[in-house]
């Protein structure tokens, strides 16, 4: 772990700008576009808001990452966004992050793409009225468990599965594109009129910006890349590119064959897809695929999400057994557990709820976002508490990308927080019930400063 700045990390100078395209494409594309456009749809009142909802999630997905991308070249550090935080608000809220990251942002996370599984394959093997649910626990427990066995086990199983994301992608747009078969007309619901609402508008932002997820990875390939003051941009530009034509394509094809109003009622819109173009066989060999797919998104996210549980570890010595570490295995195990724990948790709340995926989202959706906004401002006082420090990339026309995007999350933080309901509630309750950690924290530091 870095303690400090530096103008050249220990791994500098490894990838070339096709390098980091790749890798960015690569944690970017994944199985939420074979999940959320449904609930997008659901959001928009014309085939022009829907394609314009994925172009402006383009486009705050580049300023985003510009942001992150001169965070971590300034201050690389494997802690990400908690580090950040740390460094420019305080130990205090980066804690809090820790907590949110562990009970909320991650553990949700997981629970929706376990949701987004679990709908293909009840579409394979249907277990009843619950099978949804009980296919997104089983994933969680077994994925969970070999993670428990070994980091190596783990790895292995998510090279096999990550290789199918784009193979699954390509083959529903391709399908979509080419056929000129279409979905039976649904008839539109009667206006009400009120008409999109600003909270439904950020829903629908919430929802896109979701299927963008991953873009915030940027702030640990700028520590990579050769000359990253240049070519951080290059990256950012042509990764952003290529993630926003593949999704704008997929949705096209998706509208070619739904419609507007077809797609916004689909449960497994990529099967549902490929079983109008070709046939039920087909459907039923994507949502497989798209299963594959489904299950190396939540492997990753177990993998990486258990570490977060250091942080509480360290600044937190009452829960320094979180942080147990299994050297058989290489993997902390307690960590992985309590994960695990409340993921379940969640899915059985999922369960009880009108949509496993939606009451998720609702549940992530304001802490995340909120996180969102103070990492932005991060950027902003760290400018101002340590001007001197080397920055090897800037931002661009600083300070009004920052502003911009921290206004952008403060605007789906709101939204989120008013138009999602009992799931947005639950989410912030859980949020302040990490408020004792701090007075946790004082104990310890005072203990310290006693014995010392």
């Amino acid at each position: 772990m870095s303690t400090g700045p530096q103008t050249q990390p220990p791994h500098s100078g490894g990838l070339s700008v096709l390098d980091g395209v790749a890798v960015l494409v690569g944690v970017v594309v994944g199985v939420g576009i074979f999940g959320f456009p449904p609930l997008v749809a659901q959001h928009a009142d014309s085939t022009a808001m829907y394609i314009g909802f994925w172009l402006a999630g383009g486009l705050l997905m580049l300023v985003g990452a510009l942001c992150y991308a001169e965070l971590g070249a300034t201050f690389p550090d494997e802690g990400g966004e908690y580090h950040y935080l740390s460094k420019a608000w305080g130990r205090q809220l980066g804690l809090m992050f820790a907590w949110a990251r562990g009970t909320v942002i991650q553990t949700g996370a997981i629970a929706a793409v376990a949701f987004i599984y679990g709908d293909y394959a009840q579409r394979l093997i249907p277990l009843g009225d619950y099978g949804a649910a009980l296919h997104a626990a089983l994933a969680v427990v077994l994925l969970t468990t070999l993670n428990i066995l070994g980091t190596r086990e783990s790895k292995r199983i998510q090279v096999i599965l990550s290789s199918l994301t784009v193979l699954a992608l390509t083959s529903v747009m391709l399908a979509g594109l080419l056929s000129s078969a279409q979905a039976e007309p649904v008839v539109a619901a009667q206006p009400t009129g009120d008409g999109i609402s600003v909270g439904m508008l950020g829903m629908g932002m919430v929802f896109v910006l979701l299927t963008y997820g991953g873009w915030n990875e940027a702030a640990y390939l700028s520590g990579e890349l050769r000359d990253p003051g240049r070519n951080m941009s290059r990256v950012l530009l042509l990764g952003t590119l290529v993630v926003t034509t593949l999704y704008l394509l997929a949705n096209v094809a998706f509208l070619q064959i739904f419609g507007l109003q077809a797609l916004s009622q689909s449960t497994a819109v990529g099967a549902d897809l490929m079983d109008l173009v070709a046939g039920n066989w087909a459907a039923l060999a994507l949502s497989l695929l798209i299963c594959f797919t489904a299950l190396s998104t939540i492997n990753a996210t177990i993998l990486t999400g258990a570490r977060v549980y250091y942080a509480l570890g360290r600044d937190v010595p009452q829960l320094s057994m979180l942080g147990a570490w299994n050297e058989r295995g290489s993997t902390p195990v307690r960590a992985l557990l309590v994960q695990g724990a409340i993921t379940l948790l969640l899915i059985l709340f999922g369960a009880l709820s009108q949509s496993g995926v939606e009451a998720m989202v609702a549940y992530t959706a304001p802490v995340f976002w909120f996180f969102m906004c103070m990492t932005a401002l991060s950027l902003l006082r760290l400018r101002k508490l340590q001007p001197n420090v080397p920055r090897p990339f800037r931002v661009p026309l600083y300070p009004l990308l920052p502003l911009i995007f921290a206004c952008c999350c403060l605007g789906l933080f709101v939204s989120s927080t008013l138009y999602a309901g009992l799931g947005a509630l639950l989410g912030l309750l859980v949020l302040v019930l990490g408020l004792p950690l701090l007075l946790l924290r004082r104990q310890a530091l005072v203990a310290k400063t006693v014995e010392s």
